[in-house]
């Protein structure tokens, strides 16, 4: 698996790819070359074709026509199966373990040694535990994968590919389920140990800093076509952004200093309970004040989603109070937020945001569909007067393409994600809720949506900003609370935050160095 010999200095070579789905040209002649020892990063907006190219270099998908050259040998690749015995490895950003199973238990599944017709778990649990320790990666191998946090369950997946031997390593959005700390132990670890031992990676990101902390070479594709690869020496976001949209874009956040108001929106000692009876969220407490953007930090999966939920009226809440401009609403639910005055960007665009069947001018109306202007005496709905209003907010948010008539399903993520935009900030709001806001959308759709955020603030609106880009919170917020296991650890003036900072608050870290613990 390390340390070996190759036949070429080429781990991966891709030649002419083509992959044509019935109505989409996913990857148009594609040529792509890995080196081994190497980090390779791929990069490219939402929709590009990275995925589906690395889905057929798994052998997921075949390709419609092209070549897969594996250490210079030509390849066929019918299944995984074929892909994992050329020492293929891939981790994905939705992993896929067992949680009620050990750490060992899920590394061989599907791989189990045997002696005769039983499962060798003694020598699996032994080969598994030599890894861990060859790698430094720090994880007991009898634990369950439900009591492990979300950057140990990551390392476990790549434990999975080195223990059926793969010497090409592929991640896809590998840090975003990761702390900074966390992150940089994974860097480590690709680039110190995995490479340097022979073997070569290939790494998607969306995150155009880390690529360029941790690769050799990226390649950029536009359109499903492969723009080029340059060194990582020399290059800069700008000039990779460039690549990726074929335009300049403005990557940094410009704005002035906020001037924040009174409190638009409070939230005292909020109480969220699961399934299982337990606190998710946990005696939570903060303002949000007219004219600042407040930012909530955290790994995924420490209560953001629920304190969302409860804030926006989906989710009941089992303590404490949410005031709203002042007044404490007597139901809570989503109509009575929205009538309250709050706009909410969901994380979920497609489960939360939009009725995918439903046309551009239909989703735009939502939730005030039986108001005027838009509805009659009699419920009767004024089809004119949407479509115009629908004409016009495309225009105003430059949602492409410019139909009333298209159904959302039908849009790429950033535009999709523009119709939520508009459709929430035409309501005139006075609190704005933007949970995981440029979520699978390309730099350009991040761009205008970190400008409307903004400008939002600038109007006087409160922000509450929910983001597991860390990056994002840092560059939009004015001040920063960030949550751990449903807590609120701390808060940090965000123009004075450093990563080093907030990584370790996210870890549960005080900042005064005590340990937050959940019990």
């Amino acid at each position: 698996m390390t340390g070996s010999t190759h036949g070429s200095d080429l781990a991966i070579e891709l030649r002419g790819i083509t992959k044509q789905f019935p109505l989409v040209l996913a990857n148009d002649n594609i040529s792509l070359k890995v080196r081994w020892g190497s980090v390779h990063a791929l990069v490219g907006e939402n929709g590009a074709g990275k995925s589906t190219l690395m889905k057929i270099l798994y052998g997921v998908q075949p390709p419609t026509k092209g070549e897969i050259l594996v250490d210079s040998q030509l390849v066929q690749l019918h299944d995984p199966r074929d892909a994992i015995k050329l020492g293929i490895g891939m981790v994905f950003q939705h992993f896929m373990l067992v949680d009620p199973l050990t750490v060992t238990e899920n590394v061989i599944l599907g791989s189990e040694p045997t002696s005769g017709t039983s499962i060798n778990y003694r020598a699996a649990k032994a080969r598994v535990a030599e890894l861990i320790k060859q790698f430094n990666f720090d994880i007991d191998p009898d634990a369950k994968i439900e009591d492990l946090p979300l950057g140990l369950q990551q390392r476990v997946e790549i434990l999975k590919t080195l223990y059926r031997g793969a010497r090409i390593l592929i991640l896809d959005e590998p840090t975003a389920v990761l702390t900074p700390n966390e992150t940089l132990e994974l860097f480590a670890f690709l680039k110190n140990q995995y490479a340097k031992s022979g073997n070569a990676v290939i790494f998607i990101s969306h995150k155009l800093h880390e690529v360029l902390e941790i690769s050799d070479e990226i390649s950029v594709i536009r359109d499903g076509k492969m723009i080029g690869t340059i060194p990582t020496q020399g290059a800069t976001p700008p000039i990779l952004a460039r690549m990726m949209v074929g335009r300049d874009v403005v990557l940094s956040v410009d704005k002035a200093p906020a001037q924040p108001g009174g409190a638009a929106l409070e939230v005292r000692d909020l109480v969220v309970k699961n399934e299982a009876n337990k606190n998710v969220v946990d005696n939570v407490s903060f303002d949000v004040r007219a004219g600042e953007i407040v930012g909530i930090a955290g790994v995924e999966g420490n209560g953001q989603s629920q304190l969302v939920e409860a804030i926006t009226g989906l989710h009941k809440f089992h303590g404490g109070s949410i005031r709203i401009l002042g007044q404490q609403l007597p139901h809570m639910t989503a109509k009575t937020v929205t009538e309250a005055g709050v706009a909410h960007i969901p994380e979920d665009r497609n489960e939360r945001g939009l009725v995918l069947d439903m046309t551009t001018a239909e989703n735009l109306i939502l939730g005030s569909h039986d108001e005027k202007p838009f509805a009659g005496p009699l419920g009767l709905l004024d089809l004119d007067r949407i479509e115009q209003r629908a004409v016009q907010l495309a225009g105003e948010y430059d949602v492409r393409p410019r139909s009333a008539s298209l159904p959302a399903g039908q849009y790429s993520g950033g535009n999709a994600q523009k119709i939520i935009v508009a459709r929430e900030m035409s309501r005139n709001p006075k609190v704005l809720i933007a949970s995981q806001p440029t979520r699978g959308v390309d730099i350009g759709a991040i761009e205008f949506i970190h400008k409307q955020i903004v400008n939002a603030r600038d109007k006087g609106l409160a922000v509450l900003l929910v983001s597991a880009d860390l990056g994002e919170v840092m560059n939009l917020a004015d001040r920063i609370i960030v949550m751990f296991e449903g807590k609120i650890v701390g808060e940090v003036v965000a123009k004075s935050a450093t990563e080093e900072q907030l990584g370790l608050m996210m870890a549960g870290v005080h900042p005064e160095g005590t340990h937050v613990s959940a019990d």
